[in-house]
């Protein structure tokens, strides 16, 4: 039996995703640093780090089905929104830069969840990202240098700010043989941010390796309590 696709954002049929419920991912790029707590932990100030659009409502619902529920048609329409996000963060990167190439490195996930899921979502968002800052005129190329170096990693969801810091604590390593991240310009890519452990944990290892972080780019940032979105820096265009 063939069963018809399903917008995840509101259910409406033989869609991927609605036109209304894709407008939540487009628009603008967002600094979202202040709503992650765990970035105040890297260097001597918090990480840089955007998003694509606010973890919440249809956003929320096509990353769930993305990443859980083997809706792997989605993984174009998001990695096509992560593209157009990293081309507009060009200027700003390149400042930082002064335009040497830049090492986008994601956030690995585990095993596991890489079988689970039949691909590795987080790197094929690294890979979008990589060509829009190609197309934006920044010499870019993934790096796989991180991976997991500990099991038994509890799952973040339902955890606060600090139980994700020590779950995540010396979870992160480099790879056995990476191309050298000494000296080099990175941009960490993941798909949702909520206190930024994760991103604090990898930028970590990063710099320790002598690596020199500008940033990190998510698919989606979980809003603070109280607060619906995030203060726009960027446009993306239409």
């Amino acid at each position: 039996m063939i069963v018809p696709e399903q917008c995840p954002g509101c259910g409406a049929w033989d869609v991927a995703l609605c036109g209304p419920c894709l407008r939540h991912l487009q628009g603008q790029v967002r600094r979202v640093e202040e709503a992650a707590a765990r970035l105040d932990d890297v260097r001597h100030g918090a990480l840089p780090a955007w998003a694509v659009a606010s973890y919440t409502g249809p956003v929320r619902a096509a990353v769930v089905a993305w990443k859980d529920r083997g809706r792997a048609d989605l993984g174009p329409i998001l990695g096509a929104e992560v593209r157009r996000a990293a081309a507009a963060l060009v200027p700003t990167l390149k400042e930082v830069t002064g335009g040497a190439e830049l090492l986008v490195v994601p956030v690995p996930s585990t095993a596991a969840a890489r079988r689970r899921r039949g691909a590795d979502l987080v790197g094929d968002l690294a890979s979008a990202a990589a060509d829009g800052l190609r197309a934006g005129g920044q010499r870019a190329r993934v790096d796989h240098a991180l991976a997991h170096r500990r099991h038994g990693v509890r799952d973040q969801v339902g955890l606060g700010a600090r139980a994700r810091g020590r779950n995540t604590a010396a979870t992160f390593g480099l790879r056995v043989a990476p191309a050298a991240p000494g000296g080099r310009w990175c941009l960490l890519v993941d798909d949702v941010i909520t206190t930024g452990s994760t991103v604090s944990a990898c930028a970590g290892v990063l710099s320790a390796a002598g690596a020199l972080v500008a940033g990190a780019l998510l698919l989606a940032a979980t809003p603070t309590p109280g607060r619906s979105g995030h203060e726009v820096i960027l446009s993306t265009g239409a």
